[in-house]
């Protein structure tokens, strides 16, 4: 579980989605992500997405 900040400010819980958990994807605090917010509870969401950092060597 992580502590998200949205760009608006707003700060959410995320949890990882299955397919980056399947995947091995590795998410560090200071990562951008994308996330899909619950529409059952505003305050939840699943990262679905981890966003390249272009100055990373990978």
């Amino acid at each position: 579980m992580f502590r998200v900040r949205l760009d608006n400010e707003d700060l959410i819980l995320g949890y990882v989605s299955g397919r980056i958990r399947r995947s091995f994807i590795r998410i560090l605090p200071g990562d951008r992500v994308k996330i899909e917010v619950s529409r059952y509870d505003s305050t939840r969401g699943r990262i679905i997405y981890r966003i390249r950092n272009k100055d990373s060597i990978d």
